[in-house]
């Protein structure tokens, strides 16, 4: 209200000039559409009018900054992308560049990738900028989606990423069940990389998980594949199926190989995933085989998995029918 006093005053003070400022600050602007604009970082005043003015958002720079002098705005006026409405008046746009409310963008990293995978794709995201610098360890980044706005740096980005999964696994990790097989947040990341890499149905983690933690209080070997397909590509896909060759490669990776867990994660589990290893599960179950639905067939003896594979085998011959039948 004391804004508009103020105009009222000039209109009273200056006569016609005033009532046409007044009448110009608040009517409809040129706009017929809706229109992005950017803003850049440390703009002048005078610069911004000229840009908006250039992109016909208004009709007269020199009362855009008269405004925003008016308004004691001049140093409150944000740089970034907006979406700026049609007919937006000179008043109502200065009041929208201050509030800063900037066009938000997305970035998806899938549960799952490699740390090389999510930086390619941070490095092909055609909004961020610059280079990528940092390198972080395999499975220290936490995969989301996550809003930025334009200007963001892909480092930015990358440390976002790393700084997310810090947060929640330090929350998380303090409600851990009792007696895991493991001792530190980092060999948490590892199992539940390998949960993620073994499963995509949501409901099952906890039951794959619950495998894996019997598994290795039992002192078995994990017999993951993998964590052998990690060990061969760095975890890109290897494109068939593997070889027995490569079952009884030693890699560091290879769990049908080395007993406990491999050295590093092999890939960025989600949170469920983190989840799911330090809460698994209350079930004897230590073996798991593909059942052709998606999902897995769980055992808690030899016999039982066998019977599994068996049918898993038989599922398999049957496609194999299928798809070579004219």
């Amino acid at each position: 209200m004391f804004l508009l006093f103020l105009l009222v005053v000039c209109v009273l003070t200056f006569g016609a000039g005033g009532y046409f400022a007044y009448r110009e600050a608040n009517r409809p602007g040129p706009l017929t559409d809706d229109v992005v604009v950017t803003l850049e970082k440390g703009a002048s005043v005078r610069a911004i009018s000229e840009t908006l003015s250039e992109n016909n958002v208004i009709r007269h720079p020199e009362l855009f900054v008269a405004i925003t002098r008016l308004k004691d705005a001049a140093s409150a006026l944000k740089a970034g992308e907006y979406r700026i409405p049609a007919e937006i008046s000179t008043w109502d746009l200065v009041d929208l560049l201050v509030e800063g409310k900037s066009i938000l963008h997305y970035f998806t990293a899938a549960e799952g990738l490699t740390t090389a995978q999510i930086i390619k794709a941070i490095s092909d995201d055609p909004i961020l900028v610059g280079d990528v610098t940092l390198s972080p360890d395999e499975g220290a980044l936490l995969p989301e989606t996550y809003a930025f706005t334009r200007g963001q740096t892909r480092d930015q980005m990358l440390t976002t990423l790393m700084k997310a999964q810090e947060t929640l696994l330090a929350d998380v990790w303090e409600e851990r069940a009792v007696e895991l097989p493991f001792s530190t947040p980092e060999e948490a990341i590892t199992l539940a990389s390998i949960v993620e890499k073994e499963t995509g149905v949501a409901s099952e983690r906890s039951r794959i998980a619950a495998v894996f933690v019997n598994r290795l209080k039992k002192g078995m070997r994990l017999e993951s594949d993998p964590t052998i397909i990690y060990g061969l590509t760095g975890g890109e896909p290897l494109g068939r199926g593997l070889r027995v060759s490569e079952i009884k490669r030693e890699t560091p990776y290879n769990t049908y190989v080395i007993k406990g867990l491999p050295p590093t994660p092999i890939a960025n589990p989600g949170k469920d995933a983190i989840e799911a290893v330090l809460n698994p599960d209350d079930t004897s179950e230590i073996f798991f085989v593909a059942d052709g639905s998606g999902g897995h067939a769980f055992a808690e003896t030899l016999a039982d998995h066998n019977r599994n594979v068996a049918r898993w085998r038989e599922i398999e011959r049957q496609r194999k029918a299928e798809a070579g039948a004219p």
